[in-house]
């Protein structure tokens, strides 16, 4: 009697866990810091436990283990969700105390190679490839995604849940002319999830996609546990916070030209911007100011060189960059 009250209590214990999506940038690839260990199929998130007695704050628990594990200090650091799913860490529930995990999102300048064993930076459109509008459609969406998209909605088990099906399929992926919306990160990958569609949802044991006989997993890398969904928070947080927050300077080195601050505005949004009026949206909001320097790194014309204007954090409570895609794509 004693044996099976320790295991139930063992099975409804709550650990916090605190996970950590750091996010740099090198050249035009956002990249996010992930651990990797030779001969394992899925990447990790920096993540571990949060310790009550030892730390003040989640976010300082956060900060004393990421620098222990990884050798990094970070600097801009705010909190995402908390992610608390039944079975997110357990295959079963006897399998252990039930983990919920403290999302963060973390932004760091350009980094080197990490310091730390097994600790590496990965471009993030690596694990979600339908992301990245910079040059075109991703193929993947017309070749893959939609078909098999599709092929789910259709084998919904009444007209109902069909329609409401192609009404989700077609707001998150801009379907029949809705036009895409780069902030929904996490509603694309959880539709994916939900068909069947990813590696990680046959890993959860979801039910296979209509078409599993002649199809194999999206491409992308996978995740271990809900890492991934713990990043398309992140990606799709940074993605709509940047319009209102000048937080894309936290990627950017001290000096910059404008064309820099573009590319990085670009890379981190997934499309591709008006040159003429991004300069003009930035100089207007007066977020940078001129340093009297040139860059020479392009070769060409000597471009000049600037510097985030912080006094616009006090004059004006949501200054950001109100992003207008390029036409003609």
């Amino acid at each position: 009697m004693a044996a099976r009250r320790s295991s139930a209590a063992v099975n409804r214990a709550v650990e916090i866990g605190l996970s950590v999506a750091i996010v740099s940038m090198d050249e035009e690839t956002p990249r996010v810091l992930v651990i990797h260990r030779a001969g394992e199929p899925a990447d990790a998130l920096p993540f571990g436990p949060f310790d009550p007695l030892a730390h003040r704050t989640m976010e300082e628990g956060l900060r004393s283990w990421v620098e222990a594990q990884t050798y990094l200090q970070l600097g801009y650091v705010e909190q995402l969700y908390t992610f608390g799913d039944r079975g997110r860490h357990l295959a079963r529930p006897s399998d252990g105390p039930r983990i919920v995990s403290v999302g963060y999102l973390a932004l760091t300048r350009p980094q080197s190679a990490p310091k730390a064993h097994d600790v590496i930076w990965r471009g993030w459109y690596g694990y979600f490839p339908w992301e990245d509008w910079r040059e075109t459609e991703p193929a993947i969406i017309g070749a893959v995604i939609k078909p098999r998209l599709l092929a789910y909605a259709q084998a919904a088990p009444d007209r109902e849940t069909k329609e409401r099906r192609l009404d989700r399929i077609r707001l998150c992926f801009g379907f029949d002319g809705l036009g895409w919306d780069e902030e929904k990160v996490l509603e694309r990958y959880e539709l994916l999830y939900g068909a069947g569609l990813v590696a990680e949802a046959a890993r959860d044991g979801r039910p296979a996609p209509p078409d599993d006989a002649a199809a194999k997993p999206l491409a992308g890398q996978a995740m271990v546990f809900d890492h991934r969904r713990i990043l398309a928070t992140a990606m799709g947080r940074l993605r709509a916070k940047m319009k209102y927050r000048p937080v894309v300077f936290e990627l950017m080195p001290p000096e910059f030209t404008l064309w820099e601050l573009q590319r990085t505005v670009e890379a981190i949004s997934g499309i591709r911007l008006h040159k003429q009026n991004f300069r003009r949206l930035v100089e207007s909001q007066g977020l940078v100011e001129g340093t009297g320097k040139q860059s020479r790194k392009t070769g060409g014309r000597p471009a000049e060189r600037f510097r985030f204007r912080r006094d616009v954090l006090r004059e004006r409570p949501a200054p950001g960059l109100r992003l207008a895609a390029r036409r003609g794509r």
